[in-house]
C-alpha cells in the first residue's frame, strides 16, 4: 500500500521552538502583569527565579541581576506585585515566562500587610522585648555611625556632636536603600560588634544607624529581617534613626531607643557640654557650702562642750601634788641598775649551773670508769646494767637540782619587776596621778612655769590628751592670821 503523501511542511524540534519563540515575543512585545509571587529563588548567579500566579494560573517569570539591582524591595513570596516585561518563551523546557524588566509592589497595602506580617513574626521571636533592651551610655567615647557616606545624614549627625559634645566617631559606609542594602547594614552592625579594641581602632561605646526620609520602598532595606536580628543582637546600644519622626520601620521596634530623626539621635547619644558644666558649677557650691554649715555647727557644739569641763589646773592640781611626793621616793635610775643586777645575777647563776652540770657528769663517767676497771672480770651485761641505773639516778639528780636553782632565780627576778612595776610612774598613774608636759616634751613640776593659753599634754593612766592653760588658779592660798596669847597665859623666863 502506497503512503498517502501530505503537503504540511515538515519542521525540526528546533525550528518549531525557535517559531513559537518569535510569534508569542511579537504578540506580547511588552506586558504588564499583576499577580502574587510564588516560589522564589535566588541562585549565586543573582538572577531571581519565581512564579507570578493567581487563583487560576502561574506564569514563571526571571529577572536578571541588572534588573533585581534597581528593586527597592526584596521579592518575596506571599507578596502581590505588577511585574513589566516580555512575554517569551524557553525552548530547553518547552514553556513560556515573562522576562521581568521592572517590578514594584501592587500598592502600598499589600507592602504594609507583608510588613505588618513579619513583624508579628519576629516579635512573636521575642525580638522586640522591653527586657531586652539596653541603656545608653550617658557620655561615650566613641560613637559608631552605620550611613551612608556622602548623605546630609552623617554631616547633620557630626554637626550636631559638635555643638553639644565633641566625640570620637566612626563611620561605616553602608548603601541604604536598594538591593544590598540590607546586607550591608547587617554586617555593619555585626563589625562594630566584633571590634575587640585591640588593633587600634577603639570599640564604639553606642551605635546610630541612620537614613534620611524617603517613601516605603526607599525604607524597606531597614524593615529586613536580616537587619533587625543583627540590631537585636548587637552588644553594643543602638539607636535607630530612620527616616522622619512618621516613619517607623522594623529596626526602630529591635534597637535600644529609637530617634525621631538623625539630628535627634546625636542628641540622644551625647549631653549638652555647657549645661553639664553648669550643673557640676552648681552642685560644687552647694557642696561647699554645705561643708562650711557643718564645720560651724561642730565648732559651736565644740566651744559648747568645751565649757562644760573644769580647768585643768583644778583638775590636775592635786594628782600633781600627790605626784611629787611619790616621785621624791621612787629612784628610776636605781631601780633599773637593780634590775640589771639581779638579771646578771640569774645569768650568771645558769652559766654556773651548766658547769656544775658539765663537771659532775665528768666525775660520773669517772667513776664509771673506776667501777668498769675493778669488775673487769663481772659479767659485761651485768655491768651495763649497774652503770646505766646509777647513771640515771645521777642524771634525775642534777635535773632537779638545775630546776630548783632555776625556780629561786625566776622568783627573784619576778620580785624585782613586781618591785619596779609597783614603785614606776605607769603605777602612779593608774592610782589616779597624771603627768604634765609641754609640747617640747619636758615635764612641767610647777605651776609657775606655765603661762595663759600654753599648750601642754597630760599623760594619764590610758593615754594622753592635749590641753590649753587658761591662765586661772586652781586654788588661793589661805591667809595667815597671827595668833594671840590668852590674857592668862605669861611667858617666864628661861633663867
Amino acid at each position: 500500500m502506497a503512503e498517502t503523501e501530505s503537503n504540511t511542511p515538515e519542521f525540526s524540534v528546533s525550528e518549531l521552538a525557535n517559531s513559537l519563540k518569535r510569534t508569542v515575543e511579537d504578540a506580547y512585545g511588552h506586558v504588564r502583569v499583576r499577580g502574587e509571587l510564588g516560589r522564589v529563588t535566588t541562585p549565586r548567579s543573582g538572577h531571581v527565579y519565581l512564579d507570578l500566579k493567581d487563583e487560576k494560573a502561574v506564569i514563571s517569570g526571571v529577572m536578571w541581576k541588572g534588573m533585581v539591582s534597581r528593586l527597592n524591595f526584596r521579592p518575596e513570596e506571599g507578596l502581590e506585585v505588577i511585574c513589566e516585561g516580555k512575554l517569551t518563551t524557553y525552548p530547553g523546557q518547552s514553556k513560556y515566562q515573562i522576562i521581568i524588566e521592572r517590578m514594584e509592589p501592587a500598592g502600598a497595602g499589600a507592602l504594609m500587610a507583608l510588613l505588618e506580617e513579619r513583624k508579628k513574626k519576629l516579635a512573636a521571636e521575642g525580638l522586640f522585648e522591653s527586657g531586652r533592651k539596653k541603656a545608653i551610655p550617658y557620655l561615650p567615647r566613641v560613637i559608631g555611625v552605620v550611613t551612608s557616606p556622602t548623605g546630609a545624614v552623617i554631616r547633620d549627625i557630626l554637626h550636631r556632636l559638635e555643638d553639644r559634645f565633641p566625640r570620637h566617631v566612626l563611620l561605616w559606609p553602608v548603601l541604604v536603600q536598594g538591593e544590598g542594602a540590607a546586607a550591608q547594614i547587617a554586617a555593619a552592625i555585626e563589625g562594630f560588634n566584633a571590634i575587640d579594641g585591640t588593633g587600634g581602632i577603639p570599640r564604639p561605646d553606642v551605635l546610630i544607624v541612620a537614613r534620611g526620609g524617603g517613601s516605603v520602598e526607599d525604607l524597606w532595606c531597614f524593615n529586613e529581617e536580616v537587619v533587625v536580628r543583627a540590631a537585636a543582637s548587637s552588644v553594643i546600644p543602638l539607636i535607630s534613626a530612620v527616616g522622619h519622626e512618621t516613619d517607623t520601620t522594623l529596626i526602630d521596634f529591635a534597637s535600644d531607643r529609637r530617634a525621631p530623626t538623625p539630628t535627634g539621635a546625636a542628641e540622644i547619644a551625647v549631653p549638652v557640654r555647657s549645661e553639664l558644666m553648669q550643673d557640676l558649677r552648681g552642685w560644687a557650691d552647694r557642696l561647699s557650702r554645705g561643708l562650711m554649715r557643718l564645720i560651724e555647727r561642730r565648732r559651736a557644739e565644740f566651744r559648747a562642750t568645751s565649757r562644760v569641763f573644769p580647768a585643768p589646773q583644778a583638775l590636775l592640781g592635786p594628782m600633781r601634788q600627790r605626784l611629787d611626793l611619790a616621785s621624791t621616793g621612787i629612784r628610776p635610775d636605781a631601780l633599773r641598775r637593780d634590775i640589771r643586777s639581779k638579771a646578771e645575777k640569774v645569768a650568771g647563776a645558769g652559766g654556773r649551773l651548766t658547769s656544775s652540770l658539765r663537771r659532775q657528769v665528768k666525775s660520773g663517767r669517772e667513776q664509771m670508769s673506776s667501777v668498769s676497771s675493778r669488775l673487769g672480770r663481772a659479767s659485761p651485761a651485768r655491768l651495763a646494767i649497774q652503770c646505766r641505773d646509777r647513771t640515771e639516778k645521777l642524771a634525775d639528780r642534777l635535773v632537779q637540782a638545775g630546776k630548783r636553782s632555776l625556780i629561786r632565780k625566776h622568783r627573784d627576778l619576778a620580785a624585782v619587776a613586781g618591785r619596779h612595776a609597783l614603785l614606776g610612774h605607769q603605777s602612779v598613774l593608774r592610782r589616779g596621778f597624771a603627768l604634765i608636759r609641754d609640747m617640747d616634751g619636758r615635764l612641767v613640776r610647777k605651776s609657775r612655769g606655765l603661762s595663759a593659753g600654753q599648750s601642754v599634754s597630760i599623760e594619764l593612766a590610758d593615754g594622753r590628751k592635749n590641753a590649753v592653760i587658761d591662765g586661772q588658779t586652781g586654788q588661793q592660798r589661805p591667809k595667815s592670821r597671827k595668833i594671840k596669847p590668852a590674857a592668862s597665859e605669861k611667858q617666864g623666863r628661861l633663867f
